[in-house]
């Protein structure tokens, strides 16, 4: 007759204890979210060519009007200001802002990856500030720069027929710069879009029909709250401070405007914020 031996007391009290986790893993950090959203942004083909777009349209376009439109601004015929045109390409480089700031969360969404990046960071209000620090990195200082390359190509043809913009000149330093904060809280608000609806078509139509469309259709609403309600769209608010000279005289001033459309960002930022985190990815 077989007989079963039990396990020795020790034996069975070690086989019980839990066995405690690697000395060598540590606490997730913002850093670590910061480091994987920064390694994702710049290996994806769609940022590269948005920047080059950027680029391309922010001081291709400005040079060519500045150049075609040298002559007359030069003429008495003029009735716009020159400075009015030296950041004239950026009205178009705005689109490269709302792509990129519908893609860096959309894209995860239409992919799957998104359950990926929350199961590997729990922490979602982390993941979505690790990704919007990225993008408003990225969109402050690419929109910058773009928009002083623009101003000094598009400047040489103007001064070229005695019609320069001085740098030192009336808002124009604040227009360069405003170009990097209204394209880094452009992409802010498109990202916070795309959040909540979680489909790239959906985030960049809203976002561009808002800007392009119901933007400029809000100028011709009758009365006096038609003219506010104008104003304080978000594309027509945060647009003011990226311009030397507004070619709507009537719009709100560039901080005010701006500030207005930070207002209206972080309003839609909250909303994302929460929406995340009460729903399943």
């Amino acid at each position: 007759m077989n007989t079963v031996t039990s396990p020795p007391a020790a034996q069975t009290a070690q086989s019980a204890t839990p066995t405690p986790p690697p000395a060598n893993i540590r606490p997730q950090h913002f850093g670590d979210a910061l480091h994987a959203e920064w390694i994702k942004f710049r290996s994806v083909r769609s940022t590269k060519w948005s920047l080059v777009a950027l680029v391309v349209l922010g001081v291709g376009l400005t040079a060519m009007v500045c150049a075609l439109s040298a002559d007359w601004l030069a003429s008495a015929e003029a009735d716009e200001s020159p400075a009015s045109f030296v950041t004239w390409g950026m009205m178009f480089a705005q689109i490269t802002a709302v792509v990129l700031g519908g893609l860096i969360v959309t894209s995860e969404y239409g992919t799957g990856m998104i359950r990926n990046t929350f199961a590997a960071m729990p922490r979602r209000g982390r993941v979505l500030l690790a990704k919007a620090t990225v993008l408003t990195a990225v969109l402050l200082v690419a929109g910058t720069a773009t928009a002083f390359a623009g101003y000094l190509a598009g400047n040489w043809f103007l001064t070229d027929v005695g019609v320069g913009v001085p740098i030192d000149g009336d808002g124009v330093v604040r227009a360069l710069f405003g170009n990097g904060l209204y394209l880094a809280a452009l992409g802010l608000f498109t990202f916070a879009v795309g959040v909540l609806v979680r489909h790239t078509a959906a985030a960049l139509s809203i976002v561009l029909g808002l800007i392009f469309v119901v933007g400029n259709m809000a100028f011709f609403l009758p009365g006096e709250w038609g003219a506010w309600v104008a104003k304080l769209m978000p594309g027509n608010a945060g647009s003011a401070i990226a311009m030397p000279v507004n070619f709507n005289a009537d719009a709100l001033g560039p901080w005010t405007g701006f500030g207005v459309f930070a207002a209206e960002v972080a309003i839609v930022l909250i909303i994302g914020w929460i929406a995340v985190q009460r729903r399943d990815a």
